[in-house]
């Protein structure tokens, strides 16, 4: 599936999938910066973080506009991981006042640093063509779609909803499935009607694997290659994700990796190792 109209070149964001974890400190962060100066950090070294604590609860404005505030560069992109509630309570059942709740959040504070949005569905959730359907006609595709979307909002955020974007943007949204229902033709040919992209997970052979391209932009989310959430990246292995980048990318599309593998704080590593291997 081409990407753009090749217009401008191809680009790969590689970072990590949080950031605020305190076994972190004195390992990837030293020992005597404050916490408050993390993500300052971590965009000094990565140029992409996705934010985990979107998919936990709802933020607010000025936590969105405090995370733009700290990064170090102007480049910098944030992937924003969507609502539990929305994907494990909804199950993308009856999400309008949900997904005005969270687009309305604070999410559009991000403006031009504004990444994909990442739908991540339970590993019980079995495919459902009707429902996945219906939700993905409800993802706004741009920021003024966003705004629409956000004026939905219920009464949770009846103070403190941001609704007007920061910039005029394009949204990307991919989904992270891990039921084996969903890896077949009838759940990747959705995917590209609607422009979503399907999220390449290495999940250490825990859930089904595949490398579908189904819109503009891969999405990678490596959690370990060995042992779920803990296990670290060799440099073969590395040497491998950068060789599927680099094809990726001469396909012309976006490429975003995260490294989700934390637990014993190999993810930081790892990312950085991987940026060195790709130009």
């Amino acid at each position: 599936m081409p990407a753009r109209d090749g217009t401008r070149p191809s680009r790969a964001f590689i970072g990590i999938s949080g950031y605020d974890y305190q076994p972190w400190r004195g390992r990837f962060y030293p020992e005597d910066l404050p916490r408050r100066r993390w993500l300052e950090y971590a965009s000094r070294s990565f140029n992409s973080v996705e934010l985990n604590g979107t998919f936990y609860s709802l933020k607010s404005p000025p936590v969105f506009a405090r995370w733009v505030s700290e990064v170090a560069s102007k480049d910098f992109v944030f992937a924003v991981k969507g609502g539990r509630f929305i994907t494990h309570n909804l199950k993308l059942r009856n999400a309008e006042a949900s997904l005005g709740n969270f687009f309305a959040s604070g999410v559009l504070a991000l403006g031009r640093m504004t990444g994909p949005f990442l739908w991540q569905l339970p590993a019980t959730y079995r495919f459902d063509a009707e429902r996945m359907d219906s939700f993905m006609r409800l993802l706004p595709r741009t920021s003024r779609e966003a705004e629409q979307v956000a004026l939905q909002h219920d009464d949770r955020l009846r103070r403190g909803a941001l609704v007007d974007a920061a910039a005029r943007v394009t949204l990307r949204h991919a989904f992270e499935v891990r039921h084996e229902s969903y890896f077949h033709d009838e759940f990747y040919a959705l995917l590209r009607e609607h422009r979503c992209a399907f999220v390449v997970a290495d999940t250490a052979g825990k859930f089904p694997y595949a490398e579908e391209v189904t819109a503009d932009f891969v999405y990678v989310r490596l959690h370990g290659s060995r042992e779920l959430y803990a296990s670290g990246y060799t440099d073969e292995e590395l040497d491998e994700w950068a060789r599927k980048i680099a094809r990726w990318r001469a396909r012309q599309l976006d490429v975003y990796v995260y490294f989700d593998n934390d637990a014993k704080v190999h993810a930081p590593f790892d990312a950085k190792r991987l940026a060195e291997r790709v130009p």
